[in-house]
């Protein structure tokens, strides 16, 4: 910096500088001067001046250290700019000819960088912005612009199976961090031509690029425009996971029940794509947003259309069970226990009797300390490294069981009710959906110790009233059961052959509704 800031008085050079703070001088030094006082005091920016060829000409480079590609910059920028261009350039100058501007320009963008992408600006702002993410900035004195070369040196993890929703029998593939490799996944994976991916940056402080994926020919104009307006009110900071995105367009916020699906795999996406939904990726994310989204979709899996159809509405029906299992099991069991013991069959209720012998609370307090417990190892284990998590999970809860049993704080019984709706709970597809039910089972079972079977049904009934009412995208979230569509009931419970769902959902409103002839 030494060497350009003593050509210049500094005053002048600030005078100049705000004077025109929106377009870039035809000064190399104004120009920057003015980066200088606006970046300069950051330590990974780096500066870089020297000559173009065997010429006058004053050029500098502006970058990123470890964010812009060095690569790039010691062998396709500078290499070739300080000795490649010693043709037309260099002998015309030696010559005596002058180079005009556009001359200049055209020398460096068709005969002498040898780089894909090279973008003119000529405001400081957009300069800083673009120099910030990454962007290598040129700087020609004489010419009132500013090349960008390249884009910001990327490095992510490799593409590997998500952890999150492993299959037996499936694709081995899963999103990452950066959106580049995620948008090409979706090329690779759907090839269709109508296949459109449009770009919106968000993030007042931290901007972030996301993208809107749909197939053009199949989505419905509408739910595309309502995606494209909920995005853009988004004023926020900044957006470090795709999760904030979900909770700021999601329909109601109130709702335990997630209204937009999350996933890591690309496979599910394109499904949904072909399906009329749109999808959301966010550069820094693993997880795409999938929109509309209806219940059965969180209780369904990929691997359901990887198998054949008797074996997959089988274990779709074992799905829905252990849906009921896990929201409804311990309420069942305080409510038969307290006020309907009549209902249970006599040798059963002598057996709990005996196992209830010397436990000195009410169910109600026996299954929120069991409960309770549960959760607490639940997440222990999610935050501990994995070796130990799985062992602590394991272990934990056989010995805090076997202990609160022998205590007599707990009846055996109590202990098999939450193993049982533990384990039920592990078998959803969809973590979200997991933790709604989780949350709603504590309700469940206050309902059941005040009212018994009554309360159990009541919350049933509140439940359901809840969830016909809620909507996501405009879509209803019972679809297809509420309201009643017999022509989508192919995929809903049951899991009909291939050659007969031929149809695409009526719920999205595709354009073209016909999937398979």
């Amino acid at each position: 910096m030494k060497q350009w800031r003593s050509k210049m008085n500094q005053e002048s050079l600030i005078n100049e500088t705000q004077n025109n703070n929106e377009y870039l001088s035809s000064n190399l030094q104004v120009n920057l001067g003015w980066l200088f006082n606006e970046i300069g005091h950051n330590s990974d920016v780096k500066f870089r001046e020297f000559l173009l060829g065997d010429t006058d000409i004053q050029l500098a480079i502006i970058f990123i250290d470890g964010l812009s590609n060095a690569d790039l910059i010691q062998r396709h920028i500078m290499g070739e700019l300080m000795t490649g261009l010693t043709t037309i350039a260099t002998n015309q100058i030696k010559n005596g000819d002058s180079l005009s501007e556009i001359d200049i320009k055209r020398f460096i963008k068709e005969r002498t960088l040898t780089v894909c992408t090279i973008e003119g600006v000529t405001t400081y702002k957009k300069l800083k912005s673009d120099i910030l993410f990454g962007s290598i900035a040129l700087l020609v004195d004489g010419i009132p612009e500013c090349f960008l070369i390249g884009e910001a040196l990327t490095k992510s993890r490799d593409i590997n199976e998500p952890e999150s929703e492993a299959l037996v029998r499936g694709p081995r593939l899963g999103f990452v961090e950066n959106l580049a490799d995620n948008t090409a996944l979706l090329r690779r994976s759907g090839k269709n031509p109508d296949l459109t991916m449009i770009g919106i940056e968000i993030g007042e402080v931290s901007k972030k690029e996301l993208v809107i994926a749909y197939i053009s020919g199949i989505a419905d104009s509408k739910l595309i425009e309502e995606v494209k307006k909920r995005i853009k009110r988004i004023e926020i900071d900044s957006a470090p996971d795709s999760g904030y995105i979900e909770q700021l367009i999601e329909d109601n916020y109130l709702s335990p029940f997630p209204q937009i699906q999350s996933t890591e795999r690309p496979d599910r996406v394109i499904s949904a794509l072909m399906e009329g939904r749109v999808a959301i990726l966010l550069d820094g994310s693993p997880f795409a947003l999938i929109a509309p989204v209806t219940f059965q979709m969180l209780i369904q899996s990929p691997e359901d259309y990887y198998e054949r159809w008797y074996a997959a509405t089988l274990v779709r029906l074992l799905r829905y069970l252990s849906c009921f299992i896990a929201l409804f099991a311990p309420s069942l069991y305080i409510a038969f226990i307290s006020f309907h013991q009549g209902l249970i069959p006599t040798k059963l209720v002598f057996h709990i009797a005996a196992t209830r012998g010397g436990v000195p609370f009410p169910p109600l307090i026996e299954a929120l300390i069991m409960e309770v417990s549960i959760e607490v190892l639940r997440e222990a284990g999610l935050r501990l490294p994995k070796p130990i998590g799985q062992s602590l999970g394991i272990v934990g809860g056989l010995i805090i069981g076997q202990a609160a049993v022998e205590a007599g704080i707990v009846s055996t019984i109590m202990v098999i009710v939450v193993a049982v709706t533990a384990i039920a709970s592990f078998t959803l597809p969809q973590y979200n959906v997991g933790i709604a039910l989780r949350m709603l089972r504590f309700v469940s079972m206050i309902f059941a110790s005040i009212f018994g079977l009554y309360g159990v049904i009541l919350f049933f009934l509140l439940l359901c009233s809840h969830l016909v009412k809620l909507k996501s995208f405009g879509v209803p979230y019972l679809s297809p059961a509420a309201p009643i569509r017999f022509s989508d009931w192919k995929d809903f419970i049951l899991r009909a052959p291939s050659f007969m769902m031929k149809n695409r959902p009526k719920s999205t409103q595709p354009k073209r509704t016909r999937r398979m002839k």
